[in-house]
């Protein structure tokens, strides 16, 4: 398979990995998400603690987080990741089966791996009769004798803990070596039973536990056994990365910020990844804080790139932007000739005409098949050669319509023409608007006329404040401008007129055009 791109690819689909996911979806990112199909909590049949969602078996709740996702256009892809890679502005994510997708950004979502003690019977019975949580399972074993098997003193926290839902609690403390006397005497002041003899094996009609059999033969009797295994991050794939890490109680878990950043500038983790007592609200509240922490930081990148772009572009020279303009993209305009120009013109006999800032020639090659003999003109290399490739796409003689690339302030064949037009002469960066008018309006031939459309406002979809820098003139102003003298023009048109246009959405707008029609005094005869 080719290298896709992606703003972020979501490594994971546990309940971190797809809270971060519906929230990049619904900020419109386009999202990958990358899953090995293996969550921690496939052991539990129901999950507890969880707001709105008791009871809830694990699997129904990914279910459902998944179709949501989906609902927002985030897409899955089935598999493993073996490394993650960061370069040039970006992540690659490759996968087992040489798979590679690459993104602007990285959420790392694998959870952990909880390594057992090795003790037989236990892991058969992992997530139903051995438990590792009481605040998730607790209240459904409450008031049967329970056991905690101890692999680390960073557990008693854990056996203090079950005494809360059962008086009748045995901790079993061979792995972990004699308890100091405070804290053995802390526990058996609170009724805790105590055992240092070996566990050899877990028993009981699976799933369930009935006891455990220690190595001197003898049974204990237990409902249920806590114990913990030793937390391992499923994080092997950014090895190369030598991401920045921190000592926790648990293990060395990959160091994150208050919003899941890692030490990489384009690489986030959240859920049991980086936090191996994240329970299911705290992963799903990480995630959905990595997901929008991940939107923000491109917002804030692509807000960057267009200013730079934007203050690069302002200290171009008129000719070297719009050839860049044109250049960068595959077709600026629309293909179809200005509305207004065709309303308007259509009165007009045909004759000779020459239309300044022509772009893609959308208005020459109109004029030239409704009889006029068209020339156009623009700054643009590029925007003419299409605009001829038009022309002949078209069948139009080549007689009768011609293209120009040169500067309107140099150029002059010497001719004068019936019509001389320019629509939306309008420019980001300086170009000297009035002059270029000037000189058209000295092309214009006794009895011809010139025809100046332009913007009369920002389209309405525009955001607020745009347009701030722009003169958008009236046609008073625009006649004002040209300094024309009356007694050898004669204004014909000079209004706001409105027209329908399709907004970015699709919907319907309205765009206001100032329109200037004047026409030179013939010579007398």
């Amino acid at each position: 398979m080719g290298t896709r791109h992606w703003d972020v690819i979501v490594i994971g689909a546990g309940i971190a990995g797809l809270s971060a996911a519906q929230m990049l979806g619904r900020a419109r990112r386009r999202t990958l998400v990358v899953d090995a199909g293996v969550p921690r909590n496939r052991f539990a049949a129901h999950m507890h603690g969880v707001l709105g969602h008791d009871g809830t078996a694990p699997a129904d709740l990914l279910a459902r987080g998944r179709a949501e996702a989906e609902a927002y256009g985030v897409d899955f892809l089935p598999g493993s990741v073996a490394v993650v890679e960061e370069g040039d502005g970006m992540v690659t994510v490759t996968l087992e089966d040489g798979t590679a997708e690459t993104a602007r950004a990285v959420i790392v979502a694998t959870g952990l791996a909880d390594d057992l003690p090795d003790i037989p019977g236990l892991a058969e019975r992992w997530g139903a009769g051995v438990l590792h949580c009481p605040y998730c399972h607790g209240w459904e074993v409450r008031d049967r004798r329970l056991g905690v098997l101890l692999v680390s003193e960073q557990q008693l926290h854990q056996a203090q803990l079950v005494r809360q839902w059962s008086p009748d609690v045995v901790v079993f403390t061979h792995a972990t070596g004699p308890l100091a006397p405070e804290v053995e005497r802390r526990l058996r002041a609170r009724g805790v039973e105590i055992v240092a003899e070996p566990v050899v094996e877990v028993i009981g009609d699976q799933p369930e536990v009935s006891g455990v059999r220690l190595q001197g033969g003898d049974t204990i009797a237990v409902g249920a056994l806590f114990t913990m295994g030793m937390p391992r991050p499923l994080d092997d794939f950014l090895g190369p990365l030598a991401l920045a890490r921190t000592e926790t109680s648990f293990g060395r878990f990959l160091a994150v910020d208050a919003m899941g950043r890692t030490s990489a500038d384009r690489i986030w983790a959240a859920g049991n990844v980086v936090n191996a007592a994240a329970n299911v609200p705290l992963s799903l509240g990480s995630g959905a804080m990595a997901g929008a922490a991940v939107n923000a930081a491109l917002v804030a990148e692509e807000f960057d790139a267009a200013e730079s772009r934007a203050v690069a572009s302002s200290e171009l020279a008129p000719a070297d932007y719009w050839e860049q303009r044109y250049s960068d993209s595959e077709r600026v305009w629309s293909g179809r000739p200005n509305i207004t120009l065709v309303d308007v013109v259509a009165t007009l006999s045909p004759g000779r005409s020459l239309d300044l800032g022509c772009g893609e020639g959308a208005d020459t090659i109109w004029l030239a098949t409704q009889g006029w003999d068209a020339t156009g003109l623009d700054i643009s290399p590029t925007a003419v050669r299409r605009a001829e490739i038009a022309a002949v796409a078209a069948g139009l003689d080549p007689s009768r319509v011609r293209f120009v690339a040169a500067d309107l302030a140099e150029w002059d064949d010497g001719g004068t023409y019936d019509l001389v037009t320019a629509s939306f002469l309008h420019s980001p960066v300086a170009l000297d608007r009035v002059g270029a008018l000037r000189r058209a309006a000295e092309r214009v031939a006794p009895g011809g006329r010139l025809l100046i459309v332009s913007h009369g406002a920002p389209p309405p979809w525009a955001p607020a404040g745009h347009g701030r820098g722009h003169a958008f003139p009236t046609a008073a102003e625009e006649i004002a401008d040209l300094g024309l003298a009356d007694a050898e023009w004669i204004t014909e048109r000079a209004e706001l007129r409105s027209r329908e246009a399709v907004a970015p959405d699709g919907t319907r707008a309205e765009l206001d055009d100032t329109v200037v029609q004047l026409r030179r005094r013939p010579t007398p005869a």
